[in-house]
């Protein structure tokens, strides 16, 4: 039986033996060949199943105009919207902000808001400089130098908490000195005041009307957030400051806690 297997095998010719071992292959390439079709089949990208139509099948034209109008106006460079803001923060220190409508008090819930201010600020402008000052006893004192760093903004409003509110706001002497501050800020970027007051006087040692009058000329833009009620002067300020925006968007007076918090722009 072995011989006559060995016979068997070598009377198979090559060509025979090719023929036999063709068909196994060609089954091989045709089952890789559909593989590959199928693999094909699903990376197609059917398009046409995302095109808006109407109830009857055709095409929303509209549709499309208004999609294409939209990939035109979308901003690929958000870089560019960009704007370098230079904004000086001056906080109410006088005695009346002991005042407790405000809970726990003016004074040290301004603290507390002005800090998450700084944070959330320096969040959606990180390449911004702020500077803080304070009104107290008629005189205006610097908090904080202009700076791009939130830690030391934060740092130098917890020192408040150690200190007092006492004497007067003086509004004149405190926008002297942010317009100093904002002078040399270049011009490519903004130069603003946010002043919190909770008093409803101003200790001024001159006119303060002609202080308002350099800020418009430095181009300043001021925004005020009140604690008692609306004051003349602020709202003055502001209108000028602020020739295409409502007086009353940039000067509001706060209700309650929360109110006061929504105040602040970021």
């Amino acid at each position: 039986m072995a011989y006559s297997d060995d016979e068997y095998v070598q009377d198979v010719s090559s060509d025979e033996g090719d023929s036999h071992l063709r068909p196994r292959g060609g089954h091989i390439a045709a089952r890789s060949a559909n593989q590959n079709n199928r693999a094909a089949a699903w990376e197609v990208s059917r398009t046409w199943d995302d095109l808006p139509t109407n109830p009857d099948g055709t095409i929303r034209v509209e549709a499309l105009e208004a999609n294409k109008r939209k990939r035109t106006l979308k901003d690929t460079t958000p870089l560019q919207r960009g704007i370098i803001r230079h904004l000086i923060l001056i906080l109410d220190l006088s005695s009346a902000m002991l005042e407790k409508d405000l809970r726990p008090t003016r004074y040290l819930l301004t603290i507390r808001y002005a800090s998450e201010f700084v944070t959330e600020f320096f969040e959606q402008n990180p390449i911004s400089q702020l500077g803080i000052i304070g009104m107290r006893d008629g005189l205006a004192v610097r908090v904080s130098e202009m700076s791009g760093n939130p830690a030391d903004h934060i740092s130098r409003l917890q020192t408040l908490r150690e200190q007092e509110p006492k004497g007067h706001a003086s509004l004149q002497n405190a926008l002297d000195m942010g317009r100093a501050a904002l002078f040399h800020a270049p011009s490519h970027g903004t130069r603003e005041l946010l002043l919190i007051l909770g008093s409803l006087l101003s200790s001024d040692p001159g006119d303060i009307h002609s202080t308002i009058t350099s800020l418009v000329s430095s181009h300043i833009v001021c925004t005020v957030i009140g604690l008692a009620a609306q004051v003349a002067i602020c709202r003055t300020l502001v209108s000028r400051t602020n020739p295409s925006t409502p007086a009353s968007s940039a000067y509001s007076v706060a209700l309650h806690e929360q109110h006061f918090r929504e105040l602040a722009p970021s």
